[in-house]
C-alpha cells in the first residue's frame, strides 16, 4: 500500500524525490522504539549517503540494497534468485494502468488524481473483500 505519492518528470532521479515523498506521507506513524523500529525499504536507486542520513533524520531504519550486493550473493549461493522488492512490485502493478504507463494528461493534478485512484484500486483488490 503506497503511503505517499509524488509526481515529477521522468528525467528526475529517484533520490531527489525521497525527501518530498517522506513529507507527503499523511498517515501519522507510531514513534520508533527499540522493540518496534520504523523500517524503510528502498531499492538500489537510493544507495547514497544522503538518503541514509535522510532516513535516519526521519527516524527510519533504512534497508537499501547496495550496488553489486546481488552479484556477490549469486556467486556465493548456488541457485540464488534475486528478491523482488516491494517497490518494484508496486511499480509493476501501477504499470497495468495504461493511463499511468504513458502520461497523457498535461496537468499534474489530473495525473496525480489518476495515480491516487490506481493506488486505491490496488489497495481495495489486495484487501480481498469480494473474493
Amino acid at each position: 500500500m503506497p503511503l505517499a505519492v509524488v509526481a515529477d518528470g521522468a528525467n528526475r532521479h529517484d533520490m531527489k524525490l525521497a525527501e518530498s515523498t517522506l513529507e507527503a506521507i499523511i498517515i501519522d506513524r507510531p514513534q520508533p522504539t527499540g522493540e518496534a523500529p520504523q523500517n524503510l525499504c528502498l531499492d538500489k536507486g537510493f544507495d547514497y549517503p544522503q538518503i541514509r542520513e535522510l532516513a535516519a533524520a526521519w527516524g527510519y531504519t533504512a534497508h537499501i540494497r547496495t550496488r553489486g550486493e546481488e552479484a556477490v550473493a549469486k556467486e556465493r549461493v548456488p541457485g540464488y534468485r534475486a528478491r523482488r522488492w516491494v517497490v518494484e512490485r508496486t511499480h509493476s502493478w501501477l504499470n497495468r494502468f495504461r493511463r499511468l504507463l504513458i502520461r497523457w494528461e498535461k496537468k499534474v493534478e489530473n495525473y496525480l488524481a489518476m495515480l491516487h485512484l490506481a493506488c486505491a484500486w490496488i489497495t481495495f483488490r489486495a484487501a480481498g473483500l469480494f473474493g
